[in-house]
């Protein structure tokens, strides 16, 4: 059952190739539809986990699981490629074939990563989302998009290396015959080489996040990435390093020496990419680089929550990422509509949109109150019960942490200011308000967030669920 799910998008690419290019959006998105009602359809009954012995001489299995945190992050996975395949619909009119080719190849992949249990299976999947994605950057995107794409490959390969190191440290030191990714990490090793093992997981999983200071490739990669692209780097890509952080790094932290000061570091670079990003935000130009640098401080609530290791939360973490993945995923596909309109992402080119295109104005002010963490709406429910979690162990964090949600809300409020009010500029009266295609990608996204933040206890029960 597992394995059909990694299968579909790889059996429709395959499809995909041999139809004609007429073609290729329709099964593209049906496929993606298929993958979201299988993963839906385990919210009833979680799968079976499935095992296999792959290369037995060294330990390693076809081993596939779903817990609650992984189904959550698959739903969100599923439901970001189909938006964002419903997003090209229009904006990919060159080599059609290979654009959707590769968003299926990419969504295989990113479900790999939140199912695998093996970590070298783990490792495979991890790395192979870099090709795709550097595919989709540097033939898709803007002007810039070589050196956007080749700096994302790089950085994130640069990483990846240092997630193989761990593995086999791991492997070594623990002795267990096993890539089993729950008996390594509990497996009996000495504190200093958790320590080293603890830093390799951290370095690659920060460069993914991505955490202070390994974060500068993300503005460049977000900018130049197509729309689609942007919606699933945000969406769902930066989540793999988060989630494996909750899988390799922090089951390892208790066991390193001195834990405590370990873990004020990593709250201190949380912190500071809370309050930097956001700070770097009120000075952009160019709003889709806006909210490329929006995303290193909402990611650092997520990682924030992670290192408090308070239950609380952690949990708050995980329903964080997916917030994350709707409110900016939103935001994205926001400035894809204005800029296939207009071919321009200064904020100043823009101004009194709301007269020309009030629907567009309203979903977008959902997604920008959603980011901001009003309450009512999925944001707040995931920064309050981080902050809450964080106050517990030590209130000095939370202090600290609070005004990067001050910062967001003023240069979100900021962006919206520029754009949709102020006087109307000449080249914006002739565009027209969503379409009903627009309508689609959006809609589906402003009523998750409005759900989990008038009711969030059923993504809090499957957090929960083992």
């Amino acid at each position: 059952m597992i394995g059909l799910l990694l299968a579909t998008p790889l059996i429709g690419m395959a499809i995909l190739l041999a139809l004609p290019a007429r073609r290729a959006r329709v099964l593209a998105f049906g496929v993606q539809l298929l993958g979201l009602a299988q993963a839906l359809r385990w919210l009833r009954e979680t799968p079976a986990p499935e095992r296999f012995a792959w290369i037995p001489s060294i330990g390693v299995d076809y081993s596939v699981a779903v817990d609650g945190v992984s189904l959550l992050l698959l739903i969100l996975t599923a439901a970001i490629g189909a938006i964002a395949t419903l997003a090209s619909w229009e904006s990919v009119k060159d080599r059609v074939k290979e654009y959707y080719s590769l968003l299926l190849l990419l969504q295989s992949a990113m479900f790999g990563v939140f199912v695998a249990r093996d970590a070298i299976l783990f490792f495979i999947f991890f790395e192979f989302t870099l090709v795709p994605m550097y595919f989709l950057i540097g033939v898709w995107g803007a002007e810039k998009r070589l050196y956007a794409a080749i700096k994302f490959f790089l950085y994130t390969l640069a990483g990846s290396v240092f997630l193989l190191l761990g593995v086999i440290a791991l492997y070594v030191e623990s002795g267990a015959r096993t890539f089993d990714i729950a008996t390594l990490v509990l497996a009996p090793i000495s504190p200093t080489a958790a320590f080293w093992i603890f830093c390799a997981f951290t370095i690659a999983f920060a460069v993914k996040t991505p955490m202070f200071p390994v974060h500068t490739w993300l503005p460049d990669a977000h900018t130049e990435a197509p729309t689609a692209g942007s919606v699933i780097l945000a969406g769902v890509l930066l989540k793999l390093g988060t989630y494996g952080m909750l899988r390799f790094a922090l089951p390892l932290l208790p066991r390193v020496p001195d834990p405590a000061r370990v873990t004020h570091w990593l709250v201190a670079l949380s912190i500071v990419a809370i309050l930097y990003g956001a700070l770097v935000c009120l000075m952009q130009k160019d709003w889709k680089r806006l909210i490329a640098y929006s995303s290193v401080s909402h990611m650092g609530f997520c990682t924030l929550g992670l290192f408090s290791m308070n239950p609380d939360a952690i949990a708050g973490s995980v329903l964080q990422q997916v917030n994350h993945g709707i409110s900016t995923g939103m935001l994205f596909l926001i400035v894809g509509i204005a800029y296939d309109r207009r071919h321009t992402r200064l904020i100043a080119d823009y101004g009194g949109l709301a007269r020309v295109m009030p629907n567009y104005a309203v979903l977008f002010a959902i997604a920008m109150l959603s980011s901001a963490g009003l309450p009512l709406l999925n944001g707040f429910v995931g920064e309050f019960t981080i902050l809450n979690g964080v106050y517990q162990v030590q209130p000095v964090w939370a202090y600290w942490a609070v005004p990067g949600i001050v910062l967001g809300a003023a240069y979100l409020l900021w962006l919206f200011q520029r754009t949709m009010y102020g006087e109307l500029v000449p080249a914006n009266a002739p565009l027209r308000d969503l379409s009903f295609r627009e309508w689609l990608t959006l809609a589906p996204l402003a009523a998750w967030s409005i759900w989990i933040g008038v009711y969030p206890k059923p993504f809090f029960d499957l957090i929960a669920r083992p």
